[in-house]
């Protein structure tokens, strides 16, 4: 039997070196989910495997795009399957390895299409402040408002918008898609640290980021800023700092603890999976 194999958790917990090490072990390749390592021009603030750990196992879907051609997850989903169909035709047995929730779940039961907002309601709710959109989430789902990313604006929306359009809660919804069918056996594996050291592990590799030149990298988007890609922890953080407004020392202290409210989120998403 063909086997998937889902090494998850939260970030800066060791997934990447585990994933490498079993790929090492059992001739296998290796499948990122991770929503924000598919971008070329983001390297340092994303964690993205070094060139060493790349070239110890064979990976896919790291840097195969630009942040001005975003990646979807119903996309990301048909891809990978075709590459597992191709993979499987060779070996039994291939990794994924990642954080991103939404982007495990596509691998694992796939994504049903969900019904688009009439134009009139997505311009309503695109115009709608951030605080008054996670507001109004709390109140109609705070199941999802509990594991959402909440400096997220394109998934608070998309939670609003099928909420109006179903009368249904975001987490309800997904709860009941039905699974696609896999040909193929899957086992996810939730790496655990403690909390203490989970913590000590996210500060430092945000000290090390800003080391190795995390600022001049996001000085390198600026002309992206402004894409929903780029609103995310390590770079929404830093932008202040380059237009003069916050100092680097307290971007960093953002950063750590953004860091840490965004690893506590990725556990409660990871219990789903009964470990």
């Amino acid at each position: 039997m063909k086997k998937l194999l889902i090494i998850t958790g939260p970030t800066a917990s060791g997934k990447t070196a585990e994933a490498i090490r079993l790929a090492r072990e059992l001739g296998a390749e290796i499948l990122s989910c991770d929503s924000r390592q598919f971008y070329s021009e983001m390297r340092i603030g994303v964690a993205r495997p070094s060139d060493e750990e790349l070239a110890a196992a064979k990976h896919h879907f790291i840097a195969c795009r630009s942040v001005s051609n975003p990646y979807n997850i119903f996309d990301y989903e048909r891809d990978a399957m075709k590459l597992l169909d191709e993979l499987f035709q060779h070996g039994d047995m291939a990794i994924a390895v990642g954080g991103s929730g939404l982007y495990v779940d596509a691998l694992r039961q796939g994504v049903t299409s969900m019904p688009d907002p009439t134009p009139e309601l997505r311009a309503r709710l695109q115009e709608m402040p951030i605080e008054e959109k996670r507001s109004q989430l709390q109140m109609l789902d705070p199941e999802y408002y509990a594991r959402v990313d909440l400096r997220n604006p394109v998934r608070l929306q998309r939670a609003l918008e099928v909420y109006y359009m179903t009368g249904r809660p975001y987490s309800q919804v997904i709860v009941e898609r039905k699974p696609a069918e896999r040909p193929f056996e899957i086992e996810v594996r939730v790496l655990q640290i403690p909390n203490s050291e989970l913590r000590t592990n996210i500060d430092l590799r945000v000290d090390r980021m800003i080391e190795e030149g995390l600022l001049e990298e996001v000085q390198s988007l600026l002309p992206y800023r402004d894409i929903s890609t780029l609103r995310t922890v390590g770079y929404r953080e830093l932008f202040p700092v380059l237009d003069g407004t916050k100092k680097l020392a307290d971007a960093v202290s953002e950063i750590k603890l953004n860091t840490w409210h965004y690893a506590r989120k990725q556990l409660t998403w990871c219990r789903r999976y009964k470990f």
